[in-house]
């Protein structure tokens, strides 16, 4: 099972998520995938460019539950974005640490949001270990991956 298919199943099976947050869910996880390929000069497929220019011009702005929750999810999705170029901006300039590890886990901020927005709040505060518990990457791992190790 790949990254993508366990992410996918915890949205499901886990947090219990309807398909439209899923499916809006997977479209964001599989753009910034892309996109951070593209930032690393890693090679892209031409069909998961194809479907990250589609999923973010157009598919996930039509996706109800995102027409449903966008005044919520835009600023969650900018702070995940910002985070993210932290975390770049660090790392790039070879001073990775504990805070720009924390940094590149903004997605898991929109699930937090996504989870709250379907189940309402005791929920999420009851369940938000299990969103966070989905981030796959150790600090170990991301250390190793700058050189720190």
């Amino acid at each position: 099972m790949t990254g993508t298919d366990s992410l996918r199943q915890n949205l499901q099976q886990v947090l219990m998520l309807p398909a439209p947050a899923i499916e809006w869910l997977m479209m964001l996880w599989n753009a910034i995938q892309v996109f951070d390929d593209v930032a690393d000069g890693d090679p892209i497929e031409r069909s998961d460019l194809n479907a990250a220019i589609w999923n973010t011009l157009v598919a996930m702005n039509q996706n109800t539950f995102f027409l449903q929750n966008s005044p919520v999810l835009v600023p969650c999705v900018a702070s995940m974005i910002l985070k993210w170029q932290a975390s770049d901006r660090v790392e790039r300039a070879g001073l990775a640490d504990a805070r720009s590890y924390m940094w590149r886990a903004g997605y898991y901020d929109v699930v937090l949001m996504a989870m709250q927005l379907c189940h309402g709040a005791k929920f999420a505060n009851e369940n938000a270990h299990l969103v966070m518990e989905l981030y796959g990457e150790t600090f170990e791992e991301y250390m190793k991956e700058f050189g720190h190790a």
